[in-house]
């Protein structure tokens, strides 16, 4: 078991393939792919029944809070996975995870015994008895992520990006409906504090701007809540 946490902030960016290309030729010489490279990542999300948790995030409060549990790659009940409780408070992002096998995960999300115990692991309990909150949505993706000198900034490209509200189990491969327009990536980068001055600059010069974009509040936003909407008038016609 290994316990991790992070404090960072975070910028989203929305690239079409333009963009995409310029960005990656200006990385060139000053970052690499980290450790994991290119790797397929699937998170499901957990929420209330009646989607409180980011239904709160939407409306973008000083504090928000989400609970996913994440693999990356090929994943079995044997696998390592990340129970991960990430909190946002005056744009900050703290992020508090905890490495399991899946089996054991599973047994921490539904209030069973665990054969180990931590810190993180009590916090995410407590989180588990105040919402109650059951899977969600699932959510895959094909990342490749870069690091550079300064192993602190990070910046990911995300794209594939899909969705699926059953079969919520990470044992059952990363397959869904499509959440961007073909050809988009998501890219984000991480920093403890201010991205460097090159950056910056790369971005402007390629008319790249940062976006509130939330994979989840954009699944929810676009997919879920209009069919919710359109099954709750169904409804109301036979009643």
């Amino acid at each position: 078991m290994a316990n991790n946490t992070f404090q960072r902030f975070e910028e989203k960016y929305l690239l079409d393939p333009a963009q995409y290309k310029a960005v990656m030729a200006g990385l060139r010489g000053r970052m690499q792919p980290d450790m994991f490279g290119r790797s397929t990542v699937s998170s499901i999300y957990y929420d209330t029944e009646d989607y409180r948790l980011i239904r709160s995030s939407l409306d973008k409060p000083d504090y928000k809070e989400k609970l996913r549990l994440r693999a990356y790659g090929t994943t079995t009940q044997d696998s390592a996975v990340f129970v991960e409780l990430k909190k946002k408070f005056d744009g900050v992002v703290y992020k508090r995870r905890v490495e399991l096998p899946l089996a054991e995960a599973n047994l921490l999300l539904t209030g069973k015994p665990t054969t180990s115990d931590s810190q993180v692991m009590r916090e995410i309990r407590y989180f588990m008895k105040l919402y109650n909150p059951k899977p969600s949505v699932l959510l895959s993706y094909r990342r490749v992520a870069y690091t550079g000198a300064d192993a602190d900034l990070r910046i990911t490209f995300d794209d594939s990006i899909r969705y699926r509200t059953g079969v919520l189990s990470l044992t059952a491969g990363a397959w869904g409906e499509e959440l961007l327009p073909k050809g988009m990536t998501l890219m984000e980068v991480k920093a403890p504090g201010a991205m460097p001055l090159w950056l910056c600059d790369l971005l402007n010069q390629n008319g790249v701007y940062p976006t509130s974009f939330s994979k989840y509040g954009v699944c929810y936003r676009d997919f879920l809540f209009p069919r919710m909407r359109q099954a709750e008038k169904g409804r109301s016609l036979y009643a």
